[in-house]
């Protein structure tokens, strides 16, 4: 069997502290957690890199391949650096019947960009996803945590507009 060495160079060790402080406050079985664990590390580095999902693996004393099942598994986590705003837009039955893959469209149109890429001005990133769990304002994206419903390629306009201007006014 051949041990991968695990490389923590590129991480920043403060914000490890702070992981391996907060995986220590969890109660009971600290496997049981890995999806809170999980959450926590990727608020802290903004993505999970392979040295992290697998420092996480360790830390938990689960196999680097249960995490990254995790990982790959669901949409919300980021193996990749992301901008500052990620746009999902859901790709679902209901979502998809409504017109989300013209909704997704005018997105990667307006960003110039293609899916799970940074936008050159560094503040989208663009992921179709399986379900958002709002079938009922079909066709729904988000831009982090914030849901827009019933989202036709028109709106996205007015949407992209409004993220830049907060920008704009932020320079």
């Amino acid at each position: 069997m051949i041990k991968k060495i695990l490389d923590t160079s590129t991480l920043d060790k403060d914000l490890l502290k702070q992981l391996d402080a907060y995986i220590m406050s969890l109660e009971g079985d600290k496997q049981e957690h890995l999806i809170h664990v999980l959450h926590k590390a990727q608020k802290l580095f903004g993505y999970l890199p392979q040295n992290l999902q697998l420092y996480v693996a360790r830390a938990l004393n689960l196999s680097g391949a249960r995490v990254n099942g995790v990982v790959t598994f669901y949409s919300f986590f980021n193996e990749k650096p992301v901008g500052k705003y990620t746009i999902s837009v859901c790709m679902g039955t209901a979502c998809f019947v409504k017109g989300a893959d013209k909704v997704l469209s005018r997105v990667l149109e307006l960003t110039g960009m293609n899916k799970n890429e940074i936008s050159k001005d560094g503040l989208f990133t663009v992921k179709d996803v399986r379900c958002i769990g709002a079938c009922g304002l079909a066709p729904v994206m988000t831009i982090n945590d914030k849901v827009y419903g019933k989202v036709k390629p028109k709106d996205v306009d007015d949407i992209i507009r409004h993220y830049r201007s907060i920008e704009n006014e932020s320079k």
